[in-house]
């Protein structure tokens, strides 16, 4: 059977002692799980001596970890069994080691996919390497800080308002589209605030056309809805409108680094059938105010995923 490995690290700048007690008592999981944050209602079980779990809920799934080794502040060895969506066992575990005056900490799993479904592997490296990253960039926080930097809000039966917009359309890769979008928003709200700010008529918002994990490519357009639109647009700047769509929307409060969650938040619940998709009209990423003036703890986004 194809076999799968996965191996995501980060610093956590914090001793190692501070953070094995959050990864050894799985009563602290809730905290950071990039999993158990996506459903507040979860039902979990957790063993008296804090070394086994069980969960199951609409949108996770179900299934159960056990710790089966552990080494004080190097590491932790768990068995782990999916039973909803899908049956499957993994070996998962941490390595913990000196990096300056902070930990490393190395999130790994092994484990397989039925011979058929072979072609899918890559495809399920990326994603869970994801999930790691998810959850070790949630970690981070709640060593350092004491709580996560991100707030989920699962909305349905949600409107976007429509109407005519600017917009910047950007092709790119993954890893340069922080960078990439700070250049579109600066270059539009520099022309909107100096030139034609009582024209507002929203906040601002992207629209991810494409956005592949596995080949690392995004393209998406950078928005600004306007009332009427100017003659004066600068050069590349394009003019759209869209229509007034029901949505169901994961609001995000905190960090951009966390927003991730919200994008994943979507995805679950779309599977997990709480809402259908129109795919007819692609994704939209809504920013309710702005990080030149909102601390980073206060930022507040809106994901939309149009439905039927």
């Amino acid at each position: 059977m194809p076999k799968m490995n996965i191996s995501k690290s980060i610093i956590i700048n914090k001793p190692a002692s501070e953070v094995f007690v959050k990864l050894n008592d799985f009563s602290q999981w809730p905290s950071w799980s990039p999993w158990l944050i996506m459903e507040p209602n979860v039902k979990l079980n957790i063993r008296e001596d804090k070394k086994h779990y069980t969960w199951e809920g609409e949108v996770v799934g179900a299934g159960e970890m056990t710790i089966i080794d552990e080494k004080e502040n190097e590491s932790i060895d768990c068995d782990l069994t999916f039973l909803k969506p899908f049956k499957s066992k993994a070996k998962t575990g941490f390595k913990l080691s000196q990096e300056g005056d902070g930990t490393k900490v190395t999130w790994t799993m092994e484990s397989s996919l039925p011979f058929f479904l072979f072609w899918m592997k890559k495809k399920m490296e990326v994603f869970v390497g994801m999930d790691y990253d998810r959850g070790l960039e949630l970690l981070k926080d709640v060593v350092e800080e004491g709580k996560p930097n991100c707030e989920l809000t699962f909305k349905s039966n949600q409107k976007f308002k429509g109407g005519k917009y600017i917009a910047l359309k950007t092709t790119c890769t993954i890893d340069t589209m922080p960078n990439a979008m700070e250049k579109d928003y600066t270059k539009l709200m520099t022309y909107v605030m100096e030139n034609h700010q009582d024209k507002i008529d929203g906040y601002p918002f992207s629209i991810y056309h494409k956005f592949d994990p596995v080949g690392g490519g995004v393209s998406y357009s950078a928005c600004f809805p306007l009332k009427e639109i100017p003659a004066d647009l600068p050069n590349g700047v394009t003019v759209n409108e869209i229509p007034t769509l029901n949505t169901h929307v994961t609001h995000h409060k905190g960090s951009y680094r966390h927003i991730a969650n919200a994008w994943t938040g979507q995805m679950m619940y779309s599977r997990a059938k709480k809402f259908k998709m129109n795919r007819k009209h692609h994704p939209m990423e809504v920013y309710l105010n702005s990080p030149t003036n909102t601390p980073e703890n206060e930022l507040e986004t809106e994901v939309h995923f149009a439905v039927k």
